[in-house]
C-alpha cells in the first residue's frame, strides 16, 4: 500500500528530518521518499499541525485473551492501542490459561501477527501467576516473550525473586514488579490517610509499596540484574529508585497516566474507575511523580490499561476489580499535565526508552526504514468519548484535554484515530 503523509512534523532526534516538516511517501511498509511529494496514493494523511514520531511502545496493559474475551480481545485491545497513537504493546500474562509456557507465548505471537499493532507478550515468573514455583521462562524467552512478570500479582518471595532475576541473566531480560506488599494493609481499597478515613473505607499504606520497592532494589543489586517497577505512586518510592539509579543499580522505573492526574481526594464519589492497585495517593505525591517525569527519574509512561466488564465495574466500591482502561487517552494525559514536557521528552516516554529498556529494536524516521510510526497533534484540544475498547471503565470520559492522538503507520497498516 502506498501511503503519502503530507507536511508532519517529524519528532525523531536519531533522524535526519528531526523538526523538519515535510511530505512522506511510504511504499509496501517502507519509506521511499520525503520532501515536497505531487504522485498518487492509496491513502493521504494530512491535518493541521500534525507531528510524526517512532511508533509508542507501551510496557503493561492488559488484553485478556484468552480467557476474559468479554472484557478485552487482542483484536479490541489492538483497535484501542492503535487510536491511542500506540504501534507496539506488551500485554500481561493474567489471563485464562496464564502465559506461563511457551504455547502460551506462541498464541499471543500468531493471532496477533496480522493486527496493526505489533503485540509483545509478557511471560509469567511464576506458574499460573502463583508465586510459588518458577515457569519455563527460557523456552518463553525462545517463544518470543519480551519480558517477565506475574503482572497484577507482585512476587512476595523474596527468595523466589531472587532466584528469577538470577536466571534472567543468562538471556539478558528484565523483570517487571508492581510494588504491592500484601502483607500489610491487606484489605486495603484506597490510599490509607485522611480521605479513606472520611470515606470510611480500609486503608493501603504507602509502606506497603514503598519496602517492596526498598527490598526489589537490594535483590536488583545483588544479582546485578534489570528490573523495571512500574506503577509508581509515593515520592518516598521514586526517591528509592532515584537513589538506586545514583548507585549505578540496573533499574527503571514508569507512572501510570491516572497517578499523574488524579488523587485521592477525587474519591468523594466512590467511582469505581478509580479503584486502582497501587491506589490514588495525595497531591504531595502527584507532584513528587510529575517533578520526578520532569527530572528523568521516571523512564517512561505505562498506560497500566485494563479493560473490566460492568458487572466488575457497576458495583459497590468494596466489590469492584482494581484498573481503568488507558491506552486511548495516555498521551493526552500526560500532556494534559505537564505543558512543559517537550515534544521530544514525550517522544522519549513513549518510544525510545521502553525499547531500549525491553531490547525492542529501535525505530527512527529516515529513507528506507520500516514505517512504524506515531502520528499525533500536540496542541489539539478534545473530549474522549466513545471507545475502541470492549470495555468502557475510564474516569476520563467527558474530560477536555489536550493532544491528541492521530493514528498510526505500522505492518503496512494505516489506522486513524477517527
Amino acid at each position: 500500500m502506498d501511503i503519502l503523509v503530507r507536511q508532519a512534523r517529524i519528532i525523531d532526534p536519531s533522524s535526519p528530518f528531526h523538526q523538519q516538516t515535510t511530505d512522506i511517501f511510504i511504499q509496501n511498509g517502507i519509506v521511499a521518499e520525503t520532501g515536497s511529494i505531487d504522485r498518487p496514493a492509496d491513502k493521504v494523511i494530512e491535518a493541521e499541525g500534525l507531528c510524526l514520531s517512532p511508533g509508542w511502545t507501551d510496557i503493561f496493559s492488559s488484553f485478556c485473551d484468552p480467557g476474559y474475551e468479554a472484557r478485552e480481545t487482542l483484536v479490541s485491545g489492538a483497535q484501542a492501542a492503535a487510536a491511542g497513537g500506540y504501534t507496539d504493546v506488551m500485554v500481561l500474562p493474567n489471563t485464562a490459561p496464564v502465559l506461563h509456557n511457551k504455547s502460551g507465548i506462541e498464541y499471543i505471537v500468531q493471532r496477533s501477527a496480522r493486527l496493526p499493532v505489533t503485540i509483545h507478550p509478557i511471560g509469567a515468573i511464576t506458574k499460573n501467576t502463583e508465586g510459588k514455583e518458577l515457569a519455563e521462562m527460557y523456552d518463553m524467552h525462545q517463544s518470543g516473550a519480551v519480558a517477565f512478570s506475574d503482572g497484577t500479582c507482585t512476587i512476595q518471595s523474596a527468595g523466589l525473586l531472587l532466584k528469577a532475576l538470577q536466571y534472567l541473566r543468562a538471556i539478558d531480560k528484565t523483570i517487571i514488579q508492581v510494588p504491592d506488599d500484601r502483607s500489610i494493609s491487606a484489605s486495603g481499597l484506597v490510599n490509607e490517610g485522611i480521605m479513606s478515613t472520611r470515606l470510611g473505607l480500609p486503608g493501603k499504606s504507602a509502606i506497603a509499596e514503598e519496602l517492596m520497592i526498598a527490598r526489589d532494589i537490594e535483590l536488583a543489586q545483588y544479582t546485578n540484574s534489570k528490573l523495571h517497577i512500574t506503577g509508581i505512586s509515593t515520592g518516598r518510592g521514586l526517591d528509592l529508585i532515584r537513589g538506586a539509579k545514583a548507585a549505578g543499580i540496573q533499574v527503571t522505573c514508569s507512572v501510570t497516566p491516572n497517578h499523574l492526574f488524579f488523587t485521592d481526594e477525587d474519591l468523594p464519589g466512590y467511582d469505581t474507575n478509580l479503584k486502582l492497585n497501587p491506589p490514588l495517593r495525595t497531591a504531595a505525591d502527584r507532584a513528587a511523580l510529575r517533578a520526578g517525569v520532569l527530572d528523568g527519574t521516571v523512564d517512561c509512561i505505562a498506560a497500566h490499561h485494563q479493560p473490566q466488564d460492568p458487572d466488575h465495574k457497576v458495583v459497590e466500591f468494596e466489590y469492584a476489580q482494581y484498573g481503568m482502561t488507558g491506552l486511548e487517552t495516555c498521551f493526552a494525559v500526560v500532556r494534559t499535565v505537564l505543558p512543559g514536557l517537550s515534544i521530544e521528552d514525550i517522544v522519549r516516554l513513549f518510544s525510545t526508552a521502553p525499547r531500549a529498556i525491553f531490547g525492542l529494536a529501535p525505530l527512527t524516521v529516515a529513507l528506507g526504514s520500516a514505517a512504524a510510526f506515531s502520528l499525533f497533534l500536540p496542541d489539539a484540544v478534545w473530549t474522549p468519548g466513545a471507545s475502541r475498547s470492549r470495555s468502557k471503565n475510564t474516569a476520563f470520559t467527558g474530560r477536555t484535554l489536550t493532544g491528541k492522538p492521530f493514528g498510526i503507520i505500522n505492518k503496512d497498516q494505516l489506522f486513524l484515530s477517527e
